[in-house]
């Protein structure tokens, strides 16, 4: 038997469910009669086909899979599901290859970065269809596939650990593995439902509450305007923002614990938090100084408003706006494309670092300098009065390496193709953090890019999403010794 027939299966399964994320779009094309029907019928015949081409030379290959497998599974799933999520892109837009699956890309991995514009001019289906992508990217296609794969016989603890984001992976909200991917989704979908009811109370359409809702929720920053959340222009829609970013960007083990004990003490006992609220506070307060000395706003109160909300959008790699931050003076865009890099918290839908290893390397730091004064001292790394295993600290340290390894390597790559090491350093950036926003020539949208760089791009932000090492592994002759 192929010894990736149980991978084969799993990625053809994961294209047929992909299939029907087609349908709700398919309705509004032919409801709104925008001319968009035709791609995604096609699309939706396409997708069915390749699964089902996939699936039945592979439709008995009961093996369970192996830790190696995870990997491989993951890493497939989401390159299947990029490559089939372009074709809307190419056949209702005419964009290229390069162009569409970036932009699939963007979406899948919440990023949220862009290569077209009039966005406000789309089929209202293929507004809806970008918004909806990055929803079901928000959490992970592999744990909604998870759910599913204990009906096909196939157990799915080896994709969870490779999937599920943070280097403490592997405590459970639940025994069971299934049941813990669906207490997630139900968790996201009841969040994604309360935010799309208060963006309506708050005066946005019916389509536009529910569109932003998936973009906020998952953290990924596309909207229905070129002009992002400014569209709305208004303050009340930006705090609302601001206040649902902040829940998604929280671990959802959090949330699912105060939900089943009823209480808000979870919140507040946790470490990774607690440094998660103080780097917003720190940020927005240097934005909000820097904007009201330059005085790029009227008033204290405006430069406030603008401050909070883009320093928690692109904490949290959400990339939403309302301006534009590449125009403003000084150090402050800069800044805010670096504080991307701390993203939000582990087992959150927020790319970047995540909080809890930044706080577990200011604690090395400083584990280490003690040791340079009492060299004999036993100093235990602990999180949250838990000591932890000195592989947790390893782990995190390779993580970094590997991380600042790749975006200098793709940052001396893209400065050679487009010429503008401005632009080569913030797309990288962006790209590997699951940003969206950039600066210099992407600073607008990333569709003035060479094509060479929306592949690279598209590489980075599975990158940035998968956490590195998920797919690096595969890259390493060891992995493919029996």
């Amino acid at each position: 038997m192929n010894a990736y027939a149980p991978v084969q299966r799993i990625v053809a399964v994961l294209l047929g469910f992909l299939s029907l994320g087609f349908v709700p779009s398919l309705i509004f094309a032919m409801v709104n009669d925008d001319g968009a029907a035709w791609a995604f019928v096609t699309s939706l015949v396409v997708v069915v086909v390749v699964a089902a081409l996939l699936y039945w030379p592979v439709r008995r290959a009961n093996r369970d899979l192996r830790v190696r497998d995870g990997f491989l599974v993951v890493v497939a799933c989401w390159g299947a599901v990029c490559l089939a999520g372009s074709l809307p892109f190419i056949l209702a837009l005419d964009a290229s290859l390069a162009e569409a699956v970036f932009e699939s890309t963007s979406g899948i991995t919440t990023t949220g970065a862009t290569v077209f514009s009039g966005i406000d001019h789309m089929p209202i289906s293929i507004r809806w269809y970008r918004q909806q992508l990055q929803w079901m990217g928000g959490l992970g296609i592999i744990v909604l596939a998870v759910a599913i794969l204990p009906m096909l016989r196939i157990g799915g603890m080896q994709v969870y650990k490779a999937e599920v984001t943070g280097p403490v992976k592997e405590s459970r909200l639940t025994p069971r593995i299934a049941e813990t991917a669906k207490a997630l989704w139900l968790i996201y979908i009841g969040l994604t439902a309360i935010c799309a009811a208060a963006y309506w109370a708050a005066g946005m359409s019916l389509f536009d509450a529910v569109t932003h809702s998936f973009s906020t929720i998952a953290t990924a920053g596309f909207s229905t305007y070129d002009d992002s959340i400014g569209h709305f222009d208004s303050a009340l829609i930006d705090w609302l923002v601001v206040f649902f970013i902040f829940v998604a960007s929280l671990n959802f083990a959090l949330h699912f614990l105060a939900l089943r004990r009823a209480t808000a003490q979870v919140y507040l006992r946790d470490p990774e938090l607690k440094l998660f609220a103080i780097l917003l506070l720190v940020v927005s307060a240097i934005a909000t100084v820097l904007l009201w000395q330059q005085h790029v706003f009227g008033s204290f109160w405006e430069s406030l408003r603008y401050a909070v909300f883009h320093a928690v959008s692109y904490t949290t790699t959400t990339g939403f706006a309302t301006d534009a931050v590449y125009l403003w003076p000084g150090m402050l865009p800069l800044l805010l494309l670096l504080v991307s890099a701390f993203g939000g918290c582990a087992g959150a839908t927020t790319g970047g670092f995540k909080i809890v290893r930044v706080y577990l390397l200011t604690k090395q730091g400083i584990r280490e300098l003690q040791r340079l004064i009492h060299p004999r001292a036993v100093v235990p790394l602990k999180l949250g009065g838990r000591t932890l295993d000195q592989e947790v600290a390893n782990a995190v340290w390779g993580f970094v390496s590997l991380y600042i390894v790749c975006v200098v390597a793709l940052t001396l790559i893209v400065a050679g193709i487009e010429h503008d090491l401005v632009t080569a350093v913030s797309v990288v950036f962006s790209a590997m953090n699951n940003l969206g926003p950039a600066l210099g020539e992407a600073g607008a949208n990333w569709g003035s890019l060479n094509d060479t760089t929306k592949w690279l791009m598209s590489f980075a932000m599975l990158l940035g999403r998968l956490e590195i090492f998920t797919i690096l592994v595969l890259l390493t002759p060891a992995y493919w010794k029996h």
